[in-house]
């Protein structure tokens, strides 16, 4: 498969990139923030999204969706990084959707995901750091399940419709799609380093039905499988996007400042500098597009996935350091947006696994 974008996905790309860039640039996630706003995202946006098709990308045509793939979906998320556009549309139309499909519970929540109404957020992570454990228990309730435990890190948790929820059932792990407004849920949002919220979330014997179930009952592996593969190459689409968008305002200006009368572009060092990191971000991309097209055809994409997550979190991460450092003092102020790149970095690295996480899955996985 070829390591680039072919004709369609090309002009999808020059859509996302124009319709983002006008209506969701940087200077629109610095209002939300400046503003305080409570919710983290804008529902009208998000409408938006729908609007252009966008939130349909991975549904099937059969389901009145667009049928496209992992491939067009970061596209799109490269866009948002490169933009630093807050939205759902990854734990929404990119990780919800995959750990739908197939089961009977797309045919209740896709429609409201097409219109750009359902806002889903994922509540798989218990501790400070992504380790995959869940101990969260769903005890059998009468037709239903009762679920006791805490989940945290949940982005747009406070505000969402849907919960994809994890949980340990007698012998298994089950998948629950829980309703925003169930009874004994509490959610305490949290302000992150990038000014995006999410949620602690605290289940006091939440009581779900015989329907919340997300395939079958102690068979969640699967589903659980589907969202963390297509979480993880989407997020690292989108740090794909915000190492770019690093990368450009830095060589910009790399152009426009002056030192000693000279572009400082023009001195050697900053140059080699610039090329490194022009050369990193680079092979990110493209074993990012590898993983995504993996996933597109089928294939045990496991591995390509978190490779895809590591190269992106260590070439992002230079990225945004790059990007500070090479602007000087000013680049540590609130008056210059490279700063945001590098929070936004922060936060992308740590969901669904850091670089380390990654590298020890892979270690694993050679039988080291």
């Amino acid at each position: 498969m070829p390591l680039y974008l072919n004709d369609d996905q090309t002009m999808l790309r020059d859509t996302a990139r124009d319709f983002v860039a006008s209506e969701a640039p940087v200077s629109h996630m610095r209002a939300l923030r400046d503003a305080e706003d409570a919710t983290g995202f804008s529902r009208a946006l998000w409408k938006q999204f729908a609007e252009m098709g966008f939130t349909g990308i991975l549904i099937p045509e059969s389901e009145g969706g667009l049928g496209l793939g992992h491939v067009e979906a970061g596209v799109v998320l490269e866009e948002i990084g490169r933009n630093l556009s807050p939205s759902p549309f990854l734990a929404t139309a990119v990780a919800a959707v995959e750990a739908l499909k197939g089961t009977a519970a797309a045919r209740t929540w896709y429609p409201g995901i097409l219109a750009g109404e359902t806002v889903a957020a994922l509540a798989i992570d218990e501790g400070p750091k992504h380790d995959g454990r869940i101990a969260m228990q769903a005890e059998r309730a009468g037709n239903g399940f009762r679920l006791t435990g805490t989940k945290q890190f949940v982005t747009h948790g406070h505000v969402a419709d849907l919960l994809l929820v994890a949980a340990r059932t007698g012998n298994g792990v089950t998948l629950f799609a829980v309703p925003e407004d169930a009874a004994g849920l509490t959610a305490t949002p949290e302000r992150l380093a990038d000014s995006s919220i999410a949620a602690r979330l605290r289940f006091d014997g939440v009581e779900v039905d015989a329907d919340a179930v997300i395939g079958e009952v102690d068979q969640g592996d699967g589903p659980l499988a589907r969202l963390l593969a297509a979480g993880r190459a989407g997020a690292a689409a989108e740090m794909v996007g915000v190492g770019g968008g690093a990368m450009d305002r830095t060589v910009h200006y790399l152009k426009e400042r002056k030192q000693f009368g000279m572009a400082i572009g023009s001195f050697q060092a900053l140059q080699h500098r610039a090329a490194h990191l022009y050369s990193e971000m680079e092979v990110a991309r493209a074993a990012v597009l590898k993983a995504q097209q993996l996933l597109d055809a089928g294939q045990d994409a496991a591995e390509a996935v978190s490779v895809a997550k590591a190269m992106t979190g260590l070439a992002t991460t230079l990225a945004v350091q790059e990007g500070v450092q090479m602007h000087g003092g000013i680049g540590m102020t609130d008056e210059y947006d490279i700063g945001f790149f590098m929070k936004r970095a922060r936060v992308l690295a740590e969901m669904f696994g850091d670089s380390n996480f990654h590298a020890n899955a892979l270690a694993e996985a050679a039988g080291y």
